[in-house]
């Protein structure tokens, strides 16, 4: 992957995990919120997390101290 795709993947995962924290932000509110969903985006708000931190290590170079 290029740094351009990288930056471009990188932006399409924040936006998903911003849509996510909005998500399970309003099943909270709801009256009776559903467990087994809110556990659902909680956990795959938590895969793309992992794999930001893993793209954005890939767009920094490694330095040899």
């Amino acid at each position: 992957m290029t740094a351009d795709e990288i930056a471009q993947r990188l932006e399409i995962l924040r936006i998903e995990h911003r849509d996510l924290d909005c998500a399970i932000a309003a099943l909270h509110q709801s009256s009776s919120p559903d467990q087994l969903q809110l556990a659902r985006l909680k956990k795959r708000k938590l895969r793309l997390r992992d794999e930001i931190a893993l793209l954005e290590d890939n767009l920094v170079p490694d330095i040899i101290a």
